[in-house]
């Protein structure tokens, strides 16, 4: 872990990005229509939940994906695209806020390899079954009841006081389940995540680093899959969620010295079991 430095892992994660503009730009160019892509109020609707969701995630370390998603289902875009618009835009916006604790040296090097390759194998695994396995129509209200429990966890951790500890044992499952779910549910790896690693007793600070610079790797496989096995049709939710994400993703880690994150937690926790209970009443009624 001693040879793992900062700046190797920031080369590695431009470069991955640069790789994944690339093939998306090779998409977009290959698609003459661009299914639908304009510079209109809905796009605008989308740049809004990027900017304020990775607002969240970089300030808390976790509710980026189950802010957006949650988002995304209530609009009636489904489960699967909804995970892969997701997860595409969590490639810039996360790797932009990893970029920004690595330099503020908020992140822990055991820590981040103990969460990484097990969060990318279970993103993997989690793709490949929500675009070839599940039904949308069937898992949207799952998902929904899904994104329902993770509130209430962050309102219950809100409340919970922090006992911090220097180094955390067995954490290669919770990074596999963490990437699991965050494929299959569109969002999951924070609340999963940084919430335990922060009731093991970990540092916020450095809790919330870790887990966002981890979940930059967690994403670019989720993509992969995604990409591959969907190919990309949802432009315009992308796009809009990348660029309002990269906007604001810079702000969260110097956010972290001066926002009392129980306080956001709550707010954020509240927020998706309201959202979340609508949107399985809409499922089932």
């Amino acid at each position: 872990m001693k040879h793992l430095k900062f700046k190797y892992l920031a080369h590695i994660m431009l470069t991955l990005k640069l790789a994944l503009v690339g093939w998306m730009l090779w998409l977009f160019f290959q698609d003459t229509t661009q299914h639908g892509f304009a510079l209109d109020t809905e796009f605008f609707i989308f740049f809004l939940i990027g900017f304020g969701a990775q607002l969240i995630d970089g300030t808390l370390g976790m509710a980026y994906g189950v802010s957006c998603s949650t988002c995304l289902l209530h609009m009636g875009v489904s489960p699967a695209i909804a995970s892969a618009s997701v997860h595409t835009a969590e490639v810039f916006t996360t790797g932009v806020s990893g970029l920004s604790h690595l330099y503020m040296k908020n992140v822990d090097k055991r820590l981040f390899v103990q969460l990484a390759i097990p969060g990318m194998i279970g993103a993997i695994l989690g793709s490949f079954l929500l675009a070839r396995v599940f039904n949308g129509d069937i898992i949207k209200p799952i998902i929904a009841a899904y994104l329902l429990i993770l509130g209430i966890v962050i309102i219950i951790k809100s409340f919970r006081p922090l006992k911090l500890k220097d180094q955390l044992k067995k954490l290669a499952p919770l990074g596999f389940v963490g990437g699991l779910c965050d494929a299959i549910g569109g969002g999951g790896w924070g609340p999963i995540v940084t919430s335990n690693i922060i009731k093991r007793g970990k540092s916020p600070q450095i809790a919330i680093g870790t887990v966002n610079t981890a979940e930059f790797f967690v994403a670019f496989f989720s993509t992969g899959v995604f990409l591959f096995l969907l190919g990309m049709d949802a432009w315009k939710t992308i796009l809009g969620l990348i660029l309002g994400g990269i906007l604001s993703a810079p702000v969260g880690p110097l956010l972290i010295k001066y926002i009392r994150p129980k306080s956001l937690m709550l707010l954020v926790g509240i927020g998706i079991v309201l959202t979340s209970c609508y949107t399985i009443y809409l499922s089932i009624k």
